[in-house]
């Protein structure tokens, strides 16, 4: 149950760190090399707790959280090359678009199928309401999060008659939100994996009495 706990903490982290950099771009006037440099700190966070989160389900490539697992990591991975592209200087809208929107978009998308996957085995149907599972709380708001981080994309793709996003505070409110709803999921998986590792550390293997020698 470790590896769930520390699931948790880097998916928290990769949170806080989107979270504080698009809304510090909300505000920016202008980029800045910090705010590039916790996007692809944060997305390497995501990158190594949906590595530690595929490593804990079970062998079976047809698994659906096994798959959920896979699709997320692809996800993280898109990600990764989204934020560090992020981190170059002097493209054009051309570039932009296809070196960080490109793969913000795809990662936006294996999010959002991860999420549904993830919800589907949850509920054993596409859409379900089960308030008092915290594995469907952890799903639902993970979810929210995916949703808005699609949103995000859509709308920070550049256009090439202004250099512009289509509307960079709806990108930037999109992904601070996202951030923030992964932050819950995070915070919930450590709530319910804390107990597990407490138990787990205070369990002592109890020895066999050693036999007696035959006469």
């Amino acid at each position: 149950m470790r590896k769930a706990w520390w699931t948790g903490v880097q998916f928290a982290a990769g949170s806080v760190c989107f979270a504080a950099a698009s809304f510090a771009s909300q505000w920016a006037s202008a980029p800045r090399p910090a705010i590039g440099v916790t996007f692809f700190v944060g997305s390497l966070a995501f990158t190594a707790a949906s590595y530690l989160q595929l490593s804990s389900t079970a062998p079976g490539p047809w698994r659906g959280d096994r798959l959920a697992a896979l699709v997320q990591l692809a996800g993280t991975l898109f990600f990764n090359v989204s934020t560090f592209a992020g981190m170059q200087k002097g493209f054009d809208a051309r570039e932009t678009d296809l070196r960080v929107w490109a793969p913000d978009a795809f990662g936006s998308v294996c999010f959002l199928v991860a999420s549904e996957l993830a919800l589907a085995g949850v509920c054993h149907r596409w859409v379900c309401w089960r308030m008092r599972s915290r594995e469907w709380r952890i799903a639902a708001v993970n979810m929210l999060g995916s949703v808005a981080f699609g949103i995000a994309a859509v709308t920070s793709l550049v256009e090439p008659s202004s250099s512009e996003p289509v509307s960079a505070a709806i990108a930037n409110a999109g992904t601070t939100s996202g951030a923030l709803c992964f932050l819950a999921g995070a915070l919930m998986l450590l709530s319910g994996a804390r107990p597990q590792v407490r138990q787990a550390e205070e369990i002592r293997p109890v020895g066999r009495p050693p036999r007696r020698a035959r006469s």
